[in-house]
């Protein structure tokens, strides 16, 4: 048979079971056959794969990070009382000293899925999901931003300015994580240049999951609120019309979606009172007393990061041929004053400030270079390759080595993975002799320490307080203070509660260990490098006179 290349006849071995499309009818090669069939929403490009790729290295670092020691522990203990009990609880099931307090667990779903994979993957499962909301979270902010401004430098800068504002919060594995990834699906699509029909459907479909995930939904209503508004106030600045406002496509959906949204966060196990939670619980006068509820001031790492990023903010609002929106006036205005009333709200301003940063900055390059983007070749290949490395990242994780390979079967190397998967404060070894030496009557803990106790110690054991300061009653909370700072009356307020035993840390509270050590009624029964546990020579027990009424003091 005869085949034309490149203008060549050229005689080739016909087999009969070479189909006909190889070749046309005239007998040249059909050309065809070597186009990419990839549908167009699936290709990408070679930038795209190294953003994937950056991706991948941050799963994978976020996936090996050390579990923290403090309330994660504490919302796996609600996960698994309401997968034991198959409902939520109304009231604080797990302290005996906060027994009828009540409870409104809006992080209930976020505690049973942390409980099942905890049960069925180890430590891994929880690491996994911290990986997994981390890079959502910073995934969905770095591809947007590449989307609107075709910059990969735009992107990357975007990325690393999110991390670095809220790296801190984003070590401690906990609920609010669910509420971070939630706040920024919402804001990328509220933010998006042109409305689409699917965001009424969408935006509620988040708020309904963010309203069972963390109480932190609030802050996605004050976002929906503060971008409609700006968009408002935004498109009649443009028009000097009034009329126009309500008529723009996008104010009139994102108006729906506000209402839909608040109607969609009623869809919990506690209906309204979900709200009532939520706008209540800051004002909770125990959280006061924790660094995380502090101002923000320089003094703080996160302080330093998000000074330095309002200042680069600030510049390139100077020399960007962008528009300054009045949403952008209003979100980073709103969120600045309450990271500095509340440190920890960093983790909301974090996000809106890293995206304004990236699309600024790509206006100015763009300005600097005096030349549109450059247009990228996409293609079906590189989105193989971008499949593969997310396939590497996710293998490589403890996660993924336990789903492909499964647990180790030796016990000195599995201990010693479950060492090194937990934050080096985590109270092993003292949970591990209490677990040995069962306790009788309450335990005294640091309340960093009496969530991971309640976990990993015997069953049943009761302990004075762990980090849910807000369930703990304000007469409790102000006892717990006085002893753990070992002041004066530490041994009248143990008497007072029937207090056993007492776990003292050797660093932070130190105080309470050198009071403990001073007492003649006290024998140290166990110590290492992280703590000591006291024992009452002769145990003790709380009188009904001398109990104090928790449901009348919360």
């Amino acid at each position: 048979m005869s085949l034309t290349v490149d203008g060549h006849p050229t005689e080739i071995q016909q087999d009969s079971t070479v189909e006909t499309q190889y070749v046309t009818e005239t007998g040249e090669a059909n050309v065809a056959l070597l186009q990419d069939r990839t549908p167009q929403w699936m290709r990408s490009s070679s930038a795209s794969v190294l953003l994937v790729f950056v991706l991948g290295v941050l799963f994978l670092f976020s996936s090996v990070l050390p579990v923290w020691h403090t309330d994660l522990w504490g919302h796996l203990n609600y996960g698994r009382w309401i997968v034991a009990q198959k409902s939520v609880p109304t009231l604080e099931p797990t302290l005996p000293l906060s027994k009828g307090v009540p409870f409104v667990d809006l992080a209930w779903l976020s505690q049973v899925l942390g409980f099942t994979m905890i049960s069925n993957f180890g430590v891994p499962g929880i690491q996994f999901l911290n990986g997994l909301g981390i890079t959502l979270a910073g995934g969905f902010l770095t591809f947007t931003i590449f989307r609107r401004t075709q910059s990969l430098g735009a992107a990357l800068l975007t990325l690393f300015a999110f991390y670095w504002a809220s790296y801190q919060q984003l070590l401690v594995v906990r609920p609010q994580l669910g509420g971070m990834v939630c706040f920024v699906l919402v804001f990328v699509m509220a933010t998006a240049p042109q409305w689409k029909r699917r965001f009424l459907f969408l935006i509620p479909a988040v708020f309904a999951l963010w309203a069972n995930l963390h109480g932190s939904f609030i802050m996605g209503l004050i976002l929906l609120g503060a971008i409609t508004v700006g968009r408002g106030v935004d498109v009649y600045l443009r028009t000097r019309r009034l009329n126009m406002v309500f008529a723009e496509t996008g104010v009139r959906g994102l108006i729906l979606a506000l209402e839909l949204s608040a109607l969609a966060i009623l869809l919990n196990p506690y209906g309204i009172g979900a709200y009532t939670e939520a706008l209540t619980f800051s004002r909770n006068e125990n959280l006061q007393s924790l660094i995380e509820w502090d101002p923000m001031t320089l003094r703080m790492k996160q302080g330093r990061a998000a000074f330095v990023l309002g200042l680069g903010l600030i510049l390139l609002y100077r020399f960007s041929p962008r528009r300054v929106t009045v949403r952008e006036v209003l979100l980073l205005g709103g969120l600045t004053f309450c990271m500095l009333w509340y440190s920890r709200m960093i983790v909301w301003w974090a996000p809106v400030a890293a995206y304004s940063l990236g699309l600024h900055a790509a206006a100015v390059y763009r300005q600097w270079k005096k030349s549109p983007p450059a247009e990228r070749r996409v293609g079906g290949l590189w989105s193989v390759v971008a499949v593969g490395i997310a396939w590497i990242a996710f293998a490589y994780t403890p996660f993924g080595m336990r789903l492909l390979h499964g647990a180790s079967k030796d016990p000195a190397f599995a201990d010693k993975q479950f060492r090194q998967s937990l934050s080096p404060l985590t109270p092993i070894d003292i949970t591990s002799y209490l677990k040995r030496n069962p306790p009788t009557g309450l335990v005294f803990t640091p309340y960093e320490w009496g969530d991971y106790v309640q976990w990993a110690g015997p069953e049943g054991i009761q302990v004075y307080v762990n980090s849910h300061a807000h369930l703990i009653p304000q007469e409790i909370w102000q006892d717990y203070l006085l002893i753990i700072r070992g002041g004066a009356g530490v041994e009248d307020r143990l008497d007072r509660y029937g207090v056993n035993t007492v776990v003292a840390e050797k660093t932070e509270g130190k105080e309470l260990l050198e009071s403990m050590e001073r007492l003649a009624s006290w024998e140290k029964k166990y110590s290492d490098r992280r703590g000591a546990v006291f024992v009452r020579k002769t145990a003790a027990k709380a009188t009904p006179e001398n109990e104090p009424d928790v449901t009348a003091s919360h």
